[in-house]
């Protein structure tokens, strides 16, 4: 929770309290929120209230609990739909599955982050990170790194102002200055790599999605394992995962994201 969202007033404090319940990933007492809640007891009570009566969290009297309510899960459908890239993503992703049979993912970006919105499974699926509707660190993920690669340098620098550079493995990237060489040559190359970054084992390359002004849309990757397959195998596709991101970028523009002139 950050300066922005108190910036924001009433609305933006209660959308912190809903960030405080989904990020338990579970149902969630008041104690417990409490225990992290940068509001007062009183403050942070009336917001639950309100939440629960506008029926965007549950509440259980049994247990105390409060969990993500069915009109989020309604918002969230129409969001999906609305505005993010997967429906008119989906024949593309299922043809690229189909084609690799490795998994795919399919992220945009939300705030620095990687929101990843749609994933097909591998043929032999292995257990990872990444799975449709999770948020997952931009700065040592394929899918991640094509995206700030192809941001505005204003857009940019306020991305990487929101990466932890946590060191997950010892691939990792864990500096800005690190980040910003490998991001120099993603744009020379036009895609990115995960070389074991976020998650042991775990390799892809991903293309950016880009709108013809260079809008970044989102990113698509091929993402398999060190045990399975080569990172030098992977990117002997990459022709295929760049033009399957220009078939879905095509289709987007037309759709959702008209070019503003």
């Amino acid at each position: 929770m950050g300066a922005e969202s108190h910036a924001d007033g009433t609305v933006g404090k209660a959308l912190d309290v809903l960030d405080m319940v989904a990020s338990h990933g579970r149902p969630v007492r008041f104690s417990d929120l409490l225990e992290k809640s940068p509001y007062p007891k009183a403050t942070l009570y009336r917001f639950l209230q309100t939440l629960t009566h506008q029926g965007m969290l549950t509440h259980d009297p049994e247990t105390g609990s409060y969990a993500l309510g069915v009109r989020l899960v309604r918002l969230a459908h129409a969001a999906w739909a609305q505005s993010s890239l997967a429906p008119i993503a989906r024949p593309h992703v299922d043809s690229l599955a189909a084609e690799t049979g490795e998994t795919i993912h399919l992220a945009q970006l939300d705030n620095g982050q990687v929101l990843y919105v749609d994933k097909r499974n591998a043929r032999q699926p292995v257990e990872m990170f990444a799975q449709a509707g999770k948020v997952g660190p931009a700065y040592c993920t394929g899918v991640g790194k094509a995206m700030l690669a192809f941001l505005p340098p204003d857009q940019l620098q306020s991305a990487i102002a929101r990466q932890s550079f946590h060191r997950h493995t010892q691939h990792t990237l864990a500096s800005p200055e690190a980040l910003l060489a490998e991001l120099a040559a993603i744009r020379t190359r036009g895609f990115a790599y995960d070389r074991e970054e976020h998650e042991p084992g775990i390799i892809c390359c991903a293309a950016p999605i880009l709108s013809r002004g260079g809008r970044v849309l989102g990113a698509i990757s091929v993402t398999s394992t060190t045990a399975r397959t080569s990172l030098a195998a992977i990117e002997a596709g990459i022709e295929r995962i760049k033009t399957c991101a220009a078939q879905i970028a095509a289709e987007a523009e037309s759709w959702r994201f008209p070019e503003q002139n």
